[in-house]
Formats: structure tokens, C-alpha cells, sequence
């Protein structure tokens, strides 16, 4: 049989044969604001933003000199950090987070933010499919966008029930024998909920007894309103004076208005933390060498979180007096940047009637299922738009 030439027909890519890991994904919930967003806007003294936590206050003049200072800088900054930002790393999980003596310069990492080792702890731990990734069930998103990238299972999960119940608090038993990562933040994001000491080790040692990696995000600890302390996974009560198994993850975004810097880090057990350093330098993860000075002067100013933390407060008692007034109620919001408020309605429904005064707010089922009757309301924004929406909020 003859064979003939000529151009071959097109053949029609089947959508089947491979689907990207962002069609994978939910979509980004923020960009469903955008129409209450707009009806803010419109309002005729302008919109006031509360829906996303971003700092607005000025960053401390010591950082921004230790930054300009170390403008030049030509050569490749390593992954582990200089020296002095690893020594001071260090001394303040010591003195703010009630690290052991026994956790050195090895035991500590700087991260380029908070959120991108949030997203990427799972893989860079080594996890993947049939894996359990376990965080808070009202939570920000990132903790279970982290398991979806590596194709792990998401568990949200009740960690004050944890504490409780243990695996009775599972929506399945025997998911426990799958978990090998277990998130924990305190303060939350949103609800501001402080998990005590008492239920810390109760988690800690939960986990433990299942060989379970326990990371705890801290990032608001340093901004308590109703609680007289915010524990960390790092303290002896709650560790019982051993590191292995733990990570603390901190940022500087909240409490020295470093946001845009991307200056965080994770301390705890050295054999993890070498681990994500192998890791992080093959990826060539590294923070910029001047944000590395930048990051060691903040660390050492003890002044400016205390000074940013009265500016919250002041925002925080006036807006949530004017939240009262409108007909909500505040719950958890022990510390931290947020008021996870309900009006006794369902979250969108908030949203639209702020948004129709120029309030732009975040519905709670952004954050998981149990947060629909809730808005989330920050504290950051400036004392005048705070001013302007506690204004709108008692003429509602």
C-alpha cells in the first residue's frame, strides 16, 4: 500500500492528558471581593479598607538605616543567614518566645516571609501523596494550600478539641496514622484565639507519641489584648524542655511593620531545621543580603513593637466599641490584628451592608466553613480611616 505525504492533520489536545497544578487550586477567594470592593469605593468620604491586614505605619527608622546601609551588596547572601541575623534570631525566640538555652544559631533560619514556608513547609519536609497535612478548621488558607501543592490530604481540624478528645476530635479516626505535618497558630488568623499551655503540650504530646512534626505559626504573639501570655511551642511547659519534632514560625510583617521587607523566620529542633536547609539551598531560597542587615536591627529594637502595639490598641478599642454599636459580636480576638465579628447573619450579608457604608471587610468562609456568620475586621489601617469607619459604623 502506498504511503502518502503531505501536511498531517491537527490532532486536538485532550484536556484529560494533563491538568496544571493552578487549575488544580480553588480560586484565589480575595478576588470575589472585588464587586463589595467597588461599592466602597464609591462611597463619597472613600473606602476604609479592613479586609486585608497589610501595616500601614511607618517602619522603625533603625531598620530602614541598617537597609540603606547595606545598600551595596554585590555578592550572593547565603541561605542560612549572616552570622549576626542567626545570633539574633536566636536571642529573641529566647527572650519572646521561651526558647531553651539549649536552641542555638542551628536551630534557626531566616525565611523570605512567612507565608512562602507556610505554602512550601509540606514539600520541603519531604511530604507528597497519602500524606495527612492536619491545621486549625478556621484558619488562614495557606496551611492547606500547602498539602494541595504536593498533592497531600488537607485536614482541618478543632485544636482546642484536639487537645480534649485527641483522635475522637477527627472527623476519622485513623486519619492519625496518616498525619505527618500538624499545624498550629496562635493567635489565629482570624479569630484571634489563644491556645493555652496547658492545651500546647496536650497537642505536643499527642503528636509526639505518633511521630508527627508539630509547626506552630506565632507571627501576632507579641500583640496580646485579653490574655496575659501568648505561649509558644518552643517553651519548656509546653515542650517539656526538648525541641524535637517543633517548629516556630515568625514574621516581623505585624509587629514592626515589615511586611514589605519579607522578614520571618522558623526556629525549633535543629535536625528539621538542617533539613529545610539542605532544601532551601538547592532551591537557592535565600533572603536579600541588605534585608538580612535590615532584619537584624529589627530583632534587636524591643521599642517599636511596643510603641506599634499602643497604636493597635488604641485602634482596636475604638473600632470594636463602634462594632458593638452596630449590632456585632466580637469573639476570640485574644491578640493579634483582627475582630472576628458577627452580626448574626450570614458573612456575605455583612459584607455588602459594610461595603454599602464604605467598610470593606473579609467573610469568614474565606478562612473554612465554621467562619460563614463571621466577618473578619482589621486593625490596620490609618487612625483616620479607623476613625471614619468607626463614624459609618455607629450610624448603622
Amino acid at each position: 500500500m502506498a504511503v502518502t505525504s503531505g501536511p498531517r492533520p491537527a490532532v486536538p489536545r485532550r484536556a484529560s492528558a494533563r491538568t496544571g497544578l493552578a487549575q488544580r487550586l480553588p480560586a484565589f477567594p480575595w478576588d470575589s471581593l472585588l464587586p463589595a470592593k467597588q461599592r466602597a469605593a464609591a462611597h463619597p468620604d472613600g473606602i476604609v479598607d479592613l479586609s486585608v491586614g497589610t501595616p500601614v505605619d511607618p517602619t522603625p527608622a533603625s531598620v530602614q538605616a541598617a537597609l540603606a546601609g547595606a545598600a551595596d551588596s554585590p555578592g550572593y547572601p547565603t541561605t542560612i543567614g549572616t552570622p549576626a541575623l542567626r545570633e539574633a534570631l536566636a536571642r529573641f525566640v529566647h527572650r519572646h518566645r521561651g526558647a531553651p538555652d539549649s536552641l542555638g544559631v542551628e536551630g534557626v533560619l531566616p525565611t523570605i516571609g512567612s507565608k512562602e514556608l507556610v505554602a512550601h513547609l509540606p514539600f520541603q519536609l519531604g511530604l507528597g501523596p497519602g500524606d495527612v497535612v492536619a491545621f486549625p478548621h478556621i484558619a488562614y488558607p495557606t496551611y492547606d494550600m500547602g498539602a494541595r501543592f504536593i498533592g497531600a490530604e488537607p485536614l482541618p481540624v478543632d485544636m482546642a478539641q484536639l487537645a480534649a478528645r485527641g483522635e475522637a476530635a477527627l472527623p476519622d479516626p485513623s486519619l492519625a496514622q496518616r498525619i505527618r505535618l500538624l499545624w498550629l497558630n496562635s493567635p489565629s488568623n482570624p479569630t484571634g484565639e489563644v491556645l493555652d499551655v496547658t492545651q500546647l503540650a496536650a497537642v505536643v504530646r499527642w503528636a509526639r507519641e505518633r511521630g508527627i512534626v508539630v509547626a506552630s505559626d506565632e507571627c501576632y504573639a507579641l500583640l496580646p489584648w485579653t490574655v496575659d501570655e501568648v505561649p509558644s511551642v518552643l517553651d519548656a511547659r509546653v515542650s517539656d524542655g526538648s525541641l524535637e519534632g517543633l517548629l516556630c514560625v515568625y514574621s516581623l510583617s505585624k509587629q514592626s511593620n515589615l511586611a514589605g521587607y519579607r522578614a520571618a523566620f522558623v526556629a525549633g529542633d535543629p535536625a528539621l531545621v538542617g533539613e529545610l536547609v539542605a532544601v532551601r539551598k538547592q532551591a537557592g531560597m535565600m533572603l536579600p543580603g541588605p534585608l538580612q542587615t535590615a532584619m537584624t536591627a529589627a530583632l534587636g529594637d524591643d521599642e517599636a513593637p511596643a510603641a506599634q502595639r499602643e497604636i493597635y490598641r488604641a485602634r482596636r478599642t475604638l473600632l470594636g466599641s463602634a462594632l458593638a454599636a452596630a449590632g456585632g459580636s466580637i469573639q476570640g480576638s485574644q491578640a493579634g490584628l483582627y475582630l472576628w465579628t458577627t452580626f448574626g447573619e450570614d458573612a456575605m450579608t455583612s459584607v455588602e451592608r459594610l461595603a454599602a457604608s464604605g467598610i470593606l471587610v473579609a467573610p469568614g468562609m474565606f478562612y473554612g466553613g465554621s467562619g460563614g456568620d463571621f466577618v473578619r475586621v482589621a486593625l490596620t489601617a490609618t487612625d483616620e480611616r479607623i476613625a471614619a469607619a468607626a463614624r459609618r459604623l455607629e450610624r448603622l
